[in-house]
Order: C-alpha cells, then sequence, then structure tokens
C-alpha cells in the first residue's frame, strides 16, 4: 500500500511524455525534465513514457499502413522464423537509439545491456511457447493477446530505463518504475501493480520513471487498444492522489488543426472542461484516452495539455470546474472521411425499438457512431471505421432487413465545439458561414447541451469547411466567399430557373 503521508500529500504531479516528443531527447531533457530546475523543483513528480516514436510499430503493426511488426509476424507464422529477424532488427534499432543517446558514456553499456536481456528473454519466450503450440493441446491462439502486451512492453521499458540512465548522469537521483511485470511470479491487477511498485518511491526525493504499459489481470490493450499508456497515467495520478496530470505533446490543443487553417490562425485553447474533451474524443481528436480522463474527473484532478517545445507557455487546463458566462467557440475540428450509413425502412413506422437491430450490427463489427439522424422511416448513422467494417455492416443489416433500402457514401463531419456555445443565432450564422464558403450541408445537429455543433458535409469540403468555421467563428472575420463554387452554384440556379420556366 502506498504510505498514508503519499496518500495525502498534494504537492506532486503526474506527467506523461507520448513516443514523438520522447524521440526528442535533448528537448525533453531542457524543457521537460531537467532545465533550469533546482534541486527542489526536479521532485515530486511522476513521468509515465512511452517508446519512442516508431518502436511500437516495428514490435506490433504499423499504425498506419499496417505493416507487419514483430507481433504480426508472429501471430501469422506457422513454420517460418520471419517474426524472429523482425525481433533482431528492433533490438538493432534500439542500440542504434542508445549510441545516438549516450555516445561514448559509461551508460551506453547500461543501456545496451537492458535492452539484449528484453529482447533475448521474449525471444525465448515467444520460441517455447511456439514449440508448445505445435502439439494439438495448445492453440497459439488464446495467448496471442498476451503475446501482444509482452511485445509492446519492450518499447516503453527501453525509453523509461534510458531516460533514468539519462537523469543519473545529470546527478538526479530517477528510479525506474518498471509496471510491465518483467519476470513477476505473480499476476496483479492494475491497482494492485501501481501500489506495488511506488510503495518504495519517496517522490519528494526520487523523480520515478514509469513505463506506459502496465502488466495486470485486466489485460490493458483488450480494453484500451494502444492507448494503455494515457490509462496508466490516469491511475498513477488517481491513486497518488496528485494535484495535477500533465500530458507533454509536441502541439499545442488548439482552436483547429494548423496545417489545415495555417499557424497564425490557430490559438491555444487556455482552458476547456472534461465535456469538451468528451467531444473532442468522439471526432477522434483525443486529448487524453476518454476512460482516462473518466478517473481524472472522478478525482478531480485537472489535466493540462503542454507543449514539449514551448516549456514557458501554461498550455491548456482541462477540469470540470470551467463553466463560462461568456459563449465562446473553442475549437473547430472534425473527422475528414466518415461513411453515411442511411436504412429506409417504412416497416418500422410506429415499432418501438426499430433501430436496436441496426445497433447490434455496429456493435458486432465496432463500428462507432460520431453522430445520427432519425425521423419517421429513416435511420441515418454516420460513423468513422475501414470500408472493410462498414461493408459488412451494410450486408448483415440488408440480410436482417430484406424490406429495407439501405444506402451508403462517403462524407466527412465538422464539429464547432465549447463549454458554452449557447449564444443566439450561432447555429444560423454557421450554416451561413458555411453557405458563403459554397460548402453544401448533408445534415446538421445542434445538441440542446450548447456543447457542439455537427456539420455532415462532403468528404471534399472538410477542409474548406474548417477554414471557413475557424474563420468566422474563432478569428472573427468574415468569410471568404468562395468564386469558383459561387460561380457554379449561380449556374446551377440558373439552370433551375429556366427547368422552372
Amino acid at each position: 500500500m502506498l504510505s498514508a503521508q503519499k496518500k495525502t500529500d498534494a504537492g506532486h504531479s503526474v506527467h506523461k511524455i507520448g513516443g514523438t516528443s520522447m524521440t526528442q531527447v535533448d528537448a525533453v531533457m531542457d524543457n521537460i525534465l531537467v532545465g533550469n530546475r533546482s534541486e527542489q523543483e526536479l521532485y515530486n513528480r511522476v513521468f509515465v513514457v512511452s517508446a519512442y516514436g516508431g518502436f511500437t510499430d516495428l514490435l506490433l503493426e504499423n499504425k498506419k499502413t499496417g505493416e507487419a511488426g514483430v507481433y504480426q509476424l508472429y501471430a501469422g507464422s506457422e513454420t517460418d522464423w520471419a517474426w524472429g529477424d523482425a525481433l533482431t532488427g528492433v533490438s538493432e534499432k534500439m542500440c542504434e537509439i542508445n549510441e545516438k543517446i549516450f555516445g561514448d558514456a559509461p551508460e551506453l553499456k547500461l543501456a545496451n545491456a537492458f535492452v539484449q536481456e528484453r529482447i533475448e528473454g521474449t525471444r525465448s519466450c515467444l520460441m517455447d511457447l511456439h514449440r508448445l503450440c505445435s502439439f494439438g493441446h495448445f492453440k497459439l491462439e488464446k495467448h496471442l493477446l498476451t503475446v501482444r502486451e509482452m511485445l509492446s512492453a519492450i518499447g516503453e521499458a527501453h525509453s523509461a530505463h534510458n531516460t533514468m540512465l539519462l537523469l543519473r548522469a545529470k546527478g538526479v537521483n530517477a528510479v525506474f518504475a518498471d509496471l510491465s511485470g518483467w519476470r513477476e511470479p505473480e499476476a496483479s491487477t492494475l491497482d494492485g501493480r501501481i501500489k506495488k511498485v511506488f510503495e518504495d518511491i519517496d517522490l519528494t526525493s526520487q523523480l520515478a520513471i514509469a513505463t506506459g504499459y502496465a502488466q495486470c489481470s485486466e489485460g490493458l490493450m483488450s480494453i484500451y487498444g494502444r492507448g494503455y499508456s494515457e490509462v496508466t497515467f490516469s491511475r498513477i495520478a488517481c491513486l497518488t492522489r496528485a494535484s495535477e496530470a500533465i500530458i507533454h505533446k509536441e502541439f499545442h490543443l488548439s482552436s483547429a488543426d494548423p496545417r489545415i487553417v495555417g499557424e497564425d490562425a490557430v490559438r491555444p485553447i487556455g482552458r476547456t472542461s472534461y465535456d469538451v474533451a468528451d467531444q473532442l474524443s468522439n471526432m477522434g481528436m483525443e486529448a487524453i484516452h476518454p476512460r482516462a480522463a473518466k478517473g481524472l474527473r472522478q478525482n478531480d484532478i485537472p489535466l493540462r495539455i503542454a507543449n514539449t517545445f514551448e516549456p514557458e507557455h501554461p498550455g491548456t487546463v482541462i477540469d470540470d470546474h470551467w463553466n463560462p458566462e461568456n459563449s465562446r467557440v473553442e475549437i473547430v475540428t472534425g473527422v475528414p472521411t466518415a461513411f453515411e450509413i442511411e436504412v429506409f425502412n417504412q416497416d418500422m413506422v410506429g415499432v418501438p425499438g426499430g433501430e436496436e437491430s441496426i445497433l447490434s450490427v455496429l456493435k458486432r463489427y465496432k463500428v462507432p457512431t460520431v453522430t445520427k439522424n432519425l425521423n419517421a422511416n429513416t435511420i441515418t448513422h454516420y460513423v468513422a471505421a475501414p470500408l472493410k467494417q462498414i461493408r459488412r455492416c451494410v450486408d448483415e443489416i440488408e440480410a436482417k432487413h430484406p424490406e429495407a433500402t439501405v444506402q451508403t457514401r462517403k462524407v466527412a463531419i465538422v464539429s464547432v465545439i465549447g463549454a458554452n456555445i449557447a449564444q443566439p443565432g450561432l447555429f444560423a450564422r454557421a450554416v451561413s458561414i458555411l453557405d458563403d464558403a459554397g460548402v453544401e450541408l448533408v445534415a446538421s445537429h445542434y445538441p440542446s447541451r450548447r456543447v457542439d455543433l455537427q456539420f455532415v458535409v462532403a468528404e471534399g469540403d472538410f477542409n474548406k469547411a474548417v477554414i471557413a468555421l475557424h474563420r468566422g467563428l474563432v478569428e472573427g472575420k468574415k468569410a471568404e466567399r468562395a468564386n469558383t463554387a459561387d460561380s457554379g452554384d449561380d449556374s446551377a440556379n440558373k439552370q433551375e430557373k429556366l427547368k422552372a420556366a
């Protein structure tokens, strides 16, 4: 158990550093970990670190392209040992990173020895499992999730151990808080694992560097996928009663994507609510994993999103007490590629629960609904998922409802979000801005809680819609009318008038 003093001490903060930031070792050291901090300022902090950028892709699979990593090669192997070569490749790349970080310092030998132990220990374990499953009594499929977690843990352990070595070389009393369960004989819950590792750490005089992955009986990856490190971060903050939780990213939580509206146009949000964070998550722009945010919110721990490369900037604080009196649009974001699944079925008119069978299909194929529409005889879901999953859903819906007409098409979803956007006329103003920009609406939603507006538009109009709404609602500038779109609309209007005549 954590000591009573640690439980009641609210003077420490818990930080998470993402993989992209971790790769910028010097910036992390200068801007986050050490910098110009005094002896006292170095402690009362816990850092939860992700693997260096790209290593989880090599160990599992490429998140964007799907290219097989060690795990996918192992899971799909029958007689070949391609996964072993891939694991060797990971080891070599880790040692290359070590050499870049430590140079010819004595810590290099320790760092490489650590990599060797973890990689070869994992290799031995996987070979034994492969041999065991060559007998008919044991099925590899039953162990694959454990294999996936074991491989993923190598990346976080590597970066956390390196960070500890770097800090010690600078005279900081850093400790390696290994939550990965490496060679632990007994299973443990997530909370139990965290409590056991932290029970002997004195946060007032030791700087804990914890792995983003925590081995536990619940199976983090089976529940949270690759977002597990934020859950680990959240639970550490809650169990140690942190005064603040801080995520260090390579960018600010800004009013829009600077790659779309321009770096000069965006502004850091500054402060917002966990309600807004939920809406961002629904749009695929997670400030923090929804289940991680839940724990922080329930324990009244504020979350700060800070920019790794701007240490003097306060960033954006998210808490459950932000309820601004003045209405303000905080962010314009969305889903650039989504799908509309429209089910037209006149037989469902007046039938209670007519949507349930459709929801069950979406749930079965793990297709999340971003937003939806329904009227007397039509249910339309706007979903974000791969086309392959969409097709499976449509096939099953058509099989269950042969009397229905099911149509799909690609769309985009743009959302205007703020802790308080209850200003009169905002919806009409937003629609007018989109119309002036030549963006045609497919559907729109203005929920009664006045936290977000949602607009479904053609996929090709996503950037145009974001730019126009940000310009009009955040920057306070008059939207620029799109000449090409306007001329096309004028031509269409003229044709309609001729037809009417």
